[in-house]
């Protein structure tokens, strides 16, 4: 997957990327209420579960069984907050169908789909340069020994 420029579908130029308002000064004081929101929307969607959720759920709704069995390593418990907090978010719905057996479906929300593209662009970026950065700490922890 390549992230591309939705208007030209041309693999986006890291130097005609535009920062935010909010990163443009170069300095971000700790205490700014910028900072502030970033690290609050970012302590959500940058643990490394709900980053998967939302990419999972990008594309179609699943159910939480589905969900659990597509994210390796994910235990029930943690499944079950993750949704919780993303759907307390906005990013994801929860949708109960009375049926027998019930069934239970979650799916992203328009703001939870609108994540989806820097997510997946972040989770593309660390699949493309695992290997360089687990020889970077390798060699840096041979030199630390």
């Amino acid at each position: 997957m390549t992230i591309t420029d939705a208007a030209t579908a041309r693999p986006a130029d890291p130097a005609e990327f535009e920062l935010p308002p909010a990163c443009e000064s170069g300095a971000f004081d700790a205490e700014s209420s910028e900072a502030r929101i970033v690290r609050d929307v970012l302590a959500r969607v940058g643990d490394k579960w709900s980053l998967l959720v939302i990419r999972m759920l990008h594309e179609h709704p699943m159910r939480f069984t589905e969900l659990q069995r597509s994210i390796d390593g994910i235990s029930h418990r943690m499944l079950t907050q993750t949704l919780r907090n993303l759907e307390r978010d906005g990013l994801v719905t929860r949708t109960s169908y009375p049926e027998i057996p019930p069934r239970v479906e979650y799916a992203a929300t328009e703001l939870g789909r609108s994540l989806a593209l820097p997510v997946l662009g972040l989770v593309e970026w660390a699949s493309t340069h695992h290997a360089s950065i687990t020889g970077a700490r390798e060699r840096f922890d041979v030199t630390r020994a």
